[in-house]
């Protein structure tokens, strides 16, 4: 059997998400630095073992003051807690480029499991002769059920925040060396 490694490439990927604010508008964060990889059995991404991590610090709102109070323990607690992890359980193939990616998730001190579904893209190869694979991953995860519980009335009553948080990842993976397991 030949398991293949693939890596994220950061500069051809992004990670975002997205939170009612105000429930009349969404605010959109992202994440700047995370990792991941896929081990992929012989030539399909069926079944493949995934791992993901972000670096929590490297969160952007596009506003310093918001990111702050989200690297505090009213939020995420980097100190405590830098990352954000994922692992998967299973990635069942559904069409010829739909995927459930289910796994289990882990902020701060929670881990849960999550099902995301995942656009398979194809795969390319570079202008240097790597070989890429794209994939679109969305989802969505209740905030309060990971330990991001902060909850914020405004003086006129109406919640700050929304409770549901809509997770997009776009990712380009590079093909590493295959390995043939005995």
């Amino acid at each position: 059997m030949a398991t293949t490694t693939w890596v994220i490439d950061p500069t051809h990927s992004e990670v975002q998400f997205k939170i009612k604010h105000l429930v009349i508008s969404t605010v959109t964060g992202s994440f700047k630095k995370f990792e991941g990889k896929a081990v992929t059995e012989n030539h399909s991404f069926e079944g493949a073992q995934i791992t993901f991590a972000l670096d929590v610090n490297s969160i952007d709102t596009n506003q310093e003051q918001r990111d702050e109070h989200l690297r505090n323990n009213d939020f995420f607690d980097v100190a405590a807690y830098p990352q954000i992890t994922f692992t998967s359980t299973s990635l069942t193939k559904v069409d010829d480029d739909e995927y459930k990616l289910v796994g289990n998730l882990t902020v701060k001190d929670v881990t849960k499991p999550v099902t995301l579904n995942v656009e398979y893209g194809g795969t390319a190869t570079d202008f240097y002769g790597n070989e890429k694979a794209g994939f679109e991953i969305t989802g969505k995860i209740n905030r309060k059920e990971f330990g991001l519980t902060f909850h914020a009335v405004t003086e006129a009553g109406s919640i700050v925040l929304g409770d549901e948080v809509k997770l997009s990842a776009s990712v380009q993976l590079v093909k590493q060396a295959q390995e043939v397991v005995a």
